[in-house]
């Protein structure tokens, strides 16, 4: 049962041949069993509870597509009567006292909860190694990393745990996670998710997504998720009247015309062989299926790596100064005065990565350096969003490239070397900073260094609220390929 996809789940589940109480109590069993850490607290009796209220649902008749189909909330999202810890000791026993949109959506979809899953802390991280609560391991080989920061959501997908899961991505924690991971994954475009009880990092990058075995699965979750939320400042709209978008409808259409770009920026130093391997035969499929690929320059896509870690710390080191031990979260235990309290608090709570950015974001903030850091890399990032702009206008209708420059590596290798971890999303970091959606789906295997198959993902990002057209794209490579259905041995 847990090696179906969201869909056959679905219509299981209509033609009463199994019911939500019977799936959620198949997926509590395996995660008990599980070892690869990617779950942080569940709950039976609230899953089960749910479970319920979903079969007397579909005893009516009256059913969602989604109703009673298990997934996974990462731990980001604040979920009322779960744990939200943000994989922080910070955060360690938040109860939330309301849920989230996301969750708020996907429950009045009829979805069980099967808990929450491990993040790396305040999702700042590559590899989930940043968890205070303990690495993932990627369930394709336990030696390795699962990618970050949503490791725990990719990780749980792949090794058939969920069915789905909630995942967010400010510069690529999504889609890395779900290439190391063998799954899909998609971030939409900046707004069309509300970012409303999402534990912030930085606000003008964070993107709530999904994660799933299938492009056609991660449309189905979608369509549940986006939309305007009037809570969220930045949330934003293409809805027509009361008809709500439907990111389903152009799953069937043929590619033929279709104009994929090539970025040779994206196929330059430093990307490993076997990856360009697997995403090159994966390019040489869409040509099969009528698409034409067009060589193209993004020119800044090297800025984005000193422009993300400049604009994504300061909004961090903002958005952080809130856990300060007074109104929740941790407070140190034994401090002289309150200004003590603040800075035992501060350094108990947060774990080295989170302390490192916070620095870093307070830096390019202060008088004197705003202007020379933080201003100057928004402007670029201007320019990086012009790149893509004019690769849309002149040359293509979507681009295509690796989502990291090698497959997953070992847990611990990268660990004392954070500049090394920040080099690995060379590939996502721009999309993000532009704002753009773009996904991740499994395209082949590489060996790595380690001699073992590992899997690699193939990015594909589109214009501004394309994502009906990417996911169109992916699911007609994944009726050509079978990529997406491989699930690790152990499974």
């Amino acid at each position: 049962m847990h090696n179906h996809t969201i869909k056959a789940l679905s219509a299981l589940l209509q033609s009463k041949q199994v019911s939500a109480t019977e799936l959620a109590k198949d997926y509590l069993a395996r995660i008990a069993a599980s070892d690869i850490n990617a779950f942080l607290h569940v709950d039976p009796e609230l899953t089960l509870a749910q479970a319920a209220a979903a079969d007397a649902r579909l005893a009516t008749g009256k059913a969602g597509p989604l109703t009673g189909v298990p997934m996974a909330h990462k731990d980001i999202f604040v979920t009322k009567g779960w744990r939200s810890t943000a994989g922080s000791h910070m955060l360690a026993n938040y109860t939330s006292p309301f849920d989230a949109t996301v969750v708020e959506r996907l429950s009045a979809a009829g979805m069980v909860n099967l808990g929450k899953l491990n993040c790396d802390e305040f999702a700042m991280g590559s590899s989930n190694e940043n968890s205070a609560f303990g690495a993932v391991k990627n369930p394709w080989d336990k030696r390795a990393v699962p990618g970050g920061s949503s490791g725990g959501s990719a990780a749980a997908v792949a090794a058939r745990l969920a069915p789905a899961a909630t995942g967010t991505d400010t510069g690529g924690s999504i889609r890395q996670p779900a290439a190391f991971c063998g799954i899909t994954g998609i971030k939409p475009t900046y707004g069309r998710v509300s970012r409303y009880g999402m534990i912030a990092y930085a606000s003008s990058l964070d993107q709530g997504g999904v994660f799933a075995q299938s492009a056609e699965d991660c449309a189905l979750m979608l369509n549940e998720m986006i939309g305007f939320d009037e809570r969220d400042s930045t949330s934003l709209t293409v809805e027509q009247g009361n008809h709500k978008e439907d990111l389903t409808r152009d799953l069937h259409q043929p590619l033929a015309g279709l104009r994929i770009g090539v970025p040779k920026e994206y196929f330059g130093e430093g990307l490993a062989a076997d990856v360009e391997a697997a995403v090159r035969a994966a390019l040489a499929q869409f040509v099969q299926l009528g698409a034409t690929l067009v060589d193209i320059s993004l020119p800044k896509t090297a800025l984005s790596i000193p422009t993300y870690y400049i604009i994504a710390p300061a909004e961090a080191s903002s958005n952080l100064s809130r856990f300060d031990g007074v109104r929740y979260g941790h407070r140190a235990a034994a401090y002289s005065d309150l200004n003590d309290m603040y800075k035992k608090t501060r350094a108990e709570g947060f774990g080295a990565e989170v302390q490192r950015r916070i620095m870093v974001g307070t830096y390019v903030l202060c008088h004197g350096y705003y202007d020379a850091y933080y201003v100057k890399a928004q402007q670029i990032r201007r320019l990086i969003a012009n790149d893509f702009q004019a690769a849309f206008r002149e040359h293509c209708d979507v681009i295509m490239g690796p989502v990291a420059p090698s497959v997953a590596w070992d847990l611990g290798d990268k660990a004392n070397d954070p500049v090394a971890n920040y080099l690995a999303d060379i590939f996502t970091l721009s999309t993000s900073l532009a704002g753009l959606p773009g996904m991740s789906i499994p395209c082949g295997f590489g060996q790595g260094e380690k001699n073992s198959q590992r899997p690699v993902g193939l990015q594909i990002i589109g214009n501004y609220f394309g994502e009906a057209k990417l996911l169109n794209i992916a699911h007609q490579f994944q009726q050509a390929t079978d990529w997406h259905t491989r699930a690790p041995a152990n499974v």
